[in-house]
């Protein structure tokens, strides 16, 4: 009996000793580590370095002080020879041009000489030269320009097949998937880093196809024009911008994806410039009040606000005022999405259109036209319904502006305040006379003169079917009247005014 004590003890002193290791085993585990990066990319670069190339580009200048007085050193001076050297060139001209050096990165395409690179690294540049990982420099040709997507293509005349990279699917890569960033960073020459995809579809407002790789991976000034890699070894975005205050990398890098880049590159190298599809249609986003004031649940889509005259749009099939949801089957969620689905169609695509008009669905057909054609007739009259310009009226009579309503006093279009106030002839609707400060229509920054030429969805003539239209709203619950304005030129845009 005496060793049952000393038996149950040493059970006891067994079970906390297991306890104890079990304990630490599991704090073990549960002690945070450093996340592993990738394997080593040594093999990856190997493969790849030969393909990214330094862009070097100069540009003469006359500056803007050439015409100035010269100035004067001491007669004798010692550094008069320099002098001389510096402001007035070889010979003591005078007014010679200087020449500005930068740098930049670019990644071969095709083993005959195609390269890649940003528009801004050789915009106005008088001369580009390629400098390859061997050392070997050649002169380059520049093809083509993207300004809309900052992206350029240049080919040089190799004397044999130049190593090059391909495209992958950049809407594969995933938030988190690793990718290297080759470039020369500073004009150091070639160098490598890696990060990962830290989001996807980031707008900076560089340009209206915005939908740019943000990465983590280093990406400092030099880097611009250069490849982001996948692990497989393809390009799936080109280098373009940093998010920082001193011009170094801070981990917020931004990459042209290359779903975007390969259609530009490909029309580039077939056509020297782009040849983008064109809807014809000024478009304005969907705000909360917008959506709010047409019934809509949720804001999405982009708002139609005018017609251009001579584009595809000739029967009325968009008006201003509707609203497209949908495009040649891509769901339009913001004004962006719209702008890259039809930038990126063929000119001379008959698309469907889906609308919304007086709150009902319904599906047009459109054949687009060339956005760079559209360009050219920015600066035309735009139609109030895409008909074309109406014949003028007779004019009616001087009437006495209205009462206030929502904080502006309107009054008739007639064709003495057509002449008063540089209104356009084929701009129909109601004037606007007085804008009282801090009104709700001020706020809206309404001006004299602009016209009102819808409530509501509905057309305005004369200044009681502005009070009318307003008051119908309001005994409806509606917060805010949705109005469609034009300027003196007849450019239309929306805009919601408070009703309360």
């Amino acid at each position: 009996m005496s060793t049952r004590p000393e038996f149950i003890r040493g059970l006891v002193l067994a079970a906390a000793t297991a306890l104890l290791l079990s304990n630490t085993a599991l704090a073990e585990t549960a002690t945070s580590r450093p996340a592993a990066g990738p394997p080593s990319v040594a093999d990856l670069a190997e493969g790849l370095l030969d393909a990214v190339v330094n862009i070097s580009i100069s540009q003469n200048v006359k500056s803007d002080d050439d015409d100035a007085p010269m100035p004067q050193v001491p007669e004798g001076s010692p550094h008069q020879e320099f002098f001389d050297e510096f402001f007035r060139g070889p010979g003591g001209d005078g007014n010679r041009p200087r020449t500005v050096n930068s740098l930049g990165s670019g990644f071969i395409i095709d083993p005959t000489g195609f390269i890649v690179t940003n528009n801004h690294v050789i915009q106005d540049a008088d001369d580009i030269e390629v400098n390859f990982a061997n050392g070997t420099k050649l002169k380059a040709k520049l093809v083509g320009t993207d300004n809309k997507t900052d992206l350029a293509l240049l080919k040089v005349e190799p004397k044999k097949p130049l190593k090059a990279v391909s495209f992958g699917d950049s809407r594969k890569i995933r938030i988190g998937d690793w990718v290297m960033v080759v470039g020369n960073p500073f004009g150091l020459g070639v160098s490598v880093s890696v990060g990962v995809v830290s989001a996807r579809g980031r707008n900076i407002n560089a340009g209206p196809y915005d939908s740019f790789i943000q990465t983590d991976a280093a990406i400092n000034r030099g880097n611009s024009g250069g490849p982001l890699f996948n692990m497989q070894g393809e390009v799936i975005g080109i280098n373009t911008a940093i998010l920082s205050q001193t011009g170094m990398s801070v981990g917020i890098g931004f990459a042209v994806p290359t779903e975007l880049a390969m259609n530009v590159v490909s029309q580039l190298k077939e056509f020297g410039e782009t040849r983008r599809g064109w809807l014809g249609v000024r478009i304005q986003p969907v705000t909360d009040d917008i959506a709010e004031s047409l019934k809509m649940e949720t804001p999405h889509g982009a708002l139609v606000s005018g017609i251009i005259e001579g584009g595809p749009i000739t029967k009325g099939e968009i008006k201003a005022g509707d609203i497209i949801v949908r495009f040649d089957g891509t769901d339009v969620a913001e004004i962006r999405d719209l702008m890259r689905a039809v930038g990126e169609s063929p000119v001379g695509k008959a698309v469907d259109v889906v609308i919304i008009r007086d709150g009902k669905e319904q599906t047009v057909h459109i054949t687009l036209g060339r956005l760079e054609d559209g360009e050219r007739l920015a600066n035309a009259p735009v139609s109030q319904n895409g008909e074309g310009a109406k014949p003028n009226e007779p004019p009616a009579a001087q009437l006495p502006a209205s009462d206030v309503v929502l904080g502006m006093k309107l009054a008739v279009l007639d064709e003495g305040r057509r002449k008063t106030f540089g209104i356009a002839d084929d701009v129909k609707g109601v004037v606007v006379t007085e804008v009282q400060p801090n009104s709700a229509a001020a706020e809206r920054r309404v001006a004299v003169g602009d016209v009102i030429v819808e409530v509501g969805q509905e057309a305005m003539d004369t200044p009681d079917d502005v009070s009318a239209r307003v008051e119908k709203l309001k005994n409806d619950g509606r917060r805010n009247a949705l109005l469609m304005i034009a300027n003196k030129t007849g450019e239309l845009r929306f805009v919601t005014v408070r009703v309360e």
